[in-house]
């Protein structure tokens, strides 16, 4: 199976090419960046610290999406229409990591999910997707009893708040109560709000340092609080669940899958 990485400069992009390298049963299709990266024409391994590999960082999705069984995607919302469309055109499986997207986007993903295997998940690692659904199922046990509150903390840089991972974590939260998170989600608090409403799911985000990845659900009950939680110290274990789901697409048919899937969760 050959892998290619758009955004392969980046810093999920780096762990990516790496997690590429050392996984076995997998070859490097190559990597692209958006034109006047100075990244463009190294070659790919020696970006991240290895031996050459003899495929240098070109500027041309399409070329990569023509090259590769499957692309993986964790650049920018603004680029996913065009990966989508690109996997569809030339017969690609698609993994997406990207956060914080529009319908639009996320309607380009299940469109392309009907030509070839899509993968997409708020987050790769197979720790984040054990937390869902203990998250999923806690709130069915404990019902709106228990207020939730779910705390995310990430590194200065990252662009979108509430985190993906925290939204999908809310997700299963209202899922597990079988209500819709639109309908509970709480997410900013400033001045005099009043008291808190009943069912309500709270998010709290933190920003700063280098942190990679920290969430926390909290259940806060009378006399009692259940924090569940995952912290990320390395953005190796996204890639290394990323490689895992592009492996996973050999052979299935088209469709729009989640880490679930990839897991054997659902």
């Amino acid at each position: 199976m050959k892998i290619g990485i758009v955004g392969c400069a980046g810093r999920m992009g780096r762990n990516l090419v790496r997690a590429v390298l050392a996984a076995e049963g997998v070859a490097l299709a190559g990597g692209t960046e958006t034109a006047g990266n100075p990244a463009i024409d190294e070659d790919v391994a020696v970006l991240v610290g290895e031996s050459a590999c003899g495929l240098t960082v070109g500027n041309d999705p399409a070329a990569l999406f023509d090259a590769g069984d499957v692309v993986i995607d964790f650049t920018v919302p603004a680029a996913v229409i065009g990966h989508a469309s690109l996997a569809a055109r030339h017969g690609c499986a698609l993994v997406v990591g990207t956060t914080g997207l529009a319908s639009e986007q996320q309607e380009a993903l299940a469109a392309a999910g009907e030509v070839v295997p899509v993968v997409q998940a708020a987050n790769m690692s197979v720790g984040v997707n054990l937390l869902l659904g203990l998250t999923r199922q806690v709130a069915a046990i404990l019902g709106d009893d228990y207020d939730i509150e779910i705390v995310e903390m990430h590194h200065r840089h990252k662009v979108d708040a509430p985190s993906g991972t925290a939204l999908a974590l809310g997700h299963a939260a209202a899922a597990g109560r079988g209500i819709a998170l639109d309908a509970v989600s709480q997410r900013v608090r400033d001045g005099h709000v009043g008291s808190r409403r009943r069912g309500e799911i709270g998010f709290a985000t933190l920003r700063g340092g280098d942190v990679v990845g920290d969430h926390t659900v909290v259940f806060a009950g009378d006399g009692e609080r259940i924090e569940i939680g995952h912290r990320a110290s390395s953005r190796e274990v996204f890639a290394r669940g990323a490689v895992r789901a592009a492996q996973w697409t050999a052979g299935r048919p088209p469709g729009l899958y989640s880490m679930r899937n990839v897991l054997g969760l659902e």
